[in-house]
């Protein structure tokens, strides 16, 4: 389960290397990849379902026909995306302060983080919080499913 990737990733390189890697990944409810706080990006997905059913029987198949993973691209709620200016406003700001602190590695993420809660006001905050409640509620709709199709097939 997964609202994206980080902002300052290359997504079409991690998209990329998922497909190299085997890793399947479907969009839920969105056609496009999710950019974390942006419901979509330019990335468009092969695949996408609004149902958890129908996600958890591709993700079986999959299992048996390739022992990689699948990433279940599932949005942030619309309510709770950032604008598209405010993000990329942020954004830039963030990045320019870890250039200004020569921050690398690990220790980006805190410093882009921190200047997305205040430059967005803490809506950042907020939408993190609600990527994340949302991930657990459609993550838990799937493994229901996923369960529910796993005694329909071992009888």
């Amino acid at each position: 389960m997964a609202a994206g990737v980080k902002s300052i990733l290359d997504i079409g390189a991690t998209l990329e290397r998922l497909d190299t890697l085997s890793v399947a990944v479907v969009g839920y409810g969105v056609d496009r990849f999710p950019g974390f706080y942006r419901r979509e990006t330019e990335f468009a997905l092969d695949w996408s379902s609004n149902d958890a059913e129908e996600i958890a029987g591709a993700a079986h198949t999959h299992f048996q026909l390739n022992h990689s993973s699948l990433v279940v691209a599932n949005p942030i709620p619309r309510e709770h995306e950032l604008p598209e200016d405010l993000h990329d406003q942020a954004l830039a700001e963030g990045l320019r302060r870890v250039a200004e602190r020569g921050v690398t590695g690990k220790a980006v993420t805190p410093v882009l983080l921190s200047a997305f809660a205040e430059l967005t006001e803490g809506r950042s905050v907020e939408a993190n919080t609600a990527l994340v409640v949302n991930n657990c509620r459609v993550a838990g709709d799937i493994a229901v499913a996923y369960r529910a199709q796993q005694w329909q097939f071992n009888g």
